[in-house]
């Protein structure tokens, strides 16, 4: 039994550097301040709709409220936002983010429409934001090393490996049940006929062009061919009931998410639905050891270095072959 829970506690709580932890605060702070910028007037629609349309998700358990303290409460998130991708004021900041942000995407939820594909972006905002993800690259950071001199690089630790292995396991759960959704349907296992995956993108492009968008040219030219969308489907499904498998090697969680991550590209190529976490690869950061891009100008620096050594070496514009130095000493 103690065996057991070793191996569990050695699985949730691997020592991670800070600056992974911390890369992943900068990468889903800066999308969650990019995305909710240019949507503050299609939010602000959204909180002015008919009250008939308003019906209560998540953490929203009270009425509609007015529209200018909505937009104060949108405005303060992004100042949060902001704030949490900059690592200023983590301990307060980042709590604050964690439930504002919660509070507007369940609002926006609340009013008859639902944005699936909005829910992890929230998890790992509040995974980020309850944890220690400002140890590094962080103004806190900066203003502790500013006030007392020393050391700025935290030794690899448990407290910024779980907050990372969580977000894994909140992408692979979400992926997860989706195909648990899909077989405990009324289709089953028959879902990966791809008749229902081809009748969803009808749908959609027929709910275009009765509102007035465009609809995806690719999808009236696949229609015709279900062995495409056979193909599809099984693979889609594949992906999503074998999501949890990624959690248990780090090389199997690259190979899933560059998969997953490609399978959304052909959703977006096919079907035109955008997935704005999913399409950018963010959604797939925390299984990567992004950490290392910030080596990756060193890196160029040396092999540009290694590169102009030679030239360094001998005199510009004559040979160093010993056939022409032989030739100069004659």
């Amino acid at each position: 039994m103690n065996a057991i829970v070793e191996r569990l506690r050695g699985f949730w709580f691997e020592p991670a550097p800070a600056a992974r932890l911390a890369m992943l605060r900068i990468l889903v702070g800066a999308f969650v301040v990019g995305y909710l910028i240019p949507q503050q007037d299609n939010l602000l629609d959204v909180a002015q709709s008919d009250r008939q349309l308003y019906a209560p998700v998540g953490v929203v358990f009270h009425g509609p409220v007015g529209v200018e303290l909505f937009q104060w409460l949108m405005r303060g998130t992004i100042v949060a936002a902001v704030c949490l991708t900059l690592g200023l004021w983590h301990r307060f900041t980042g709590p604050v983010c964690a439930a504002l942000a919660l509070w507007l995407f369940c609002y926006r939820h609340s009013w008859n429409k639902l944005y699936h594909s909005d829910n992890v972006v929230v998890f790992h905002l509040i995974v980020l934001g309850l944890s220690r993800s400002a140890d590094a690259l962080s103004l806190d950071a900066w203003m502790r090393h500013w006030r007392r001199p020393g050391p700025t690089a935290a030794a690899p630790a448990s407290r910024y490996g779980w907050p990372v292995r969580l977000m894994c396991a909140l992408i692979v759960s979400t992926y997860f049940l989706a195909a648990v959704a899909k077989l405990a349907g009324p289709l089953g296992l028959g879902w990966m006929s791809g008749e229902n995956l081809r009748s969803q993108m009808a749908i959609d492009c027929i709910r275009k062009e009765v509102l007035g968008g465009q609809p995806n040219e690719m999808a009236y030219a696949l229609y015709d061919y279900l062995p495409l969308f056979t193909v599809l489907a099984v693979a889609s499904l594949s992906l999503e009931f074998l999501a949890p498998v990624a959690l248990f090697h780090r090389r199997l969680g690259v190979i899933w998410s560059v998969n997953t991550f490609l399978m959304h590209w052909g959703i977006y190529f096919i079907m035109n639905i955008t997935f704005h976490y999913q399409l950018w690869g963010l959604i797939f950061a925390p299984f990567f050891r992004i950490e290392r891009l910030l080596e990756l100008p060193r890196r160029l620096r040396r092999r540009r270095a290694k590169a102009e050594t030679p030239a360094a070496d001998g005199a510009p514009g004559l040979a160093t072959s010993p056939q022409a130095a032989n030739l100069v000493k004659g």
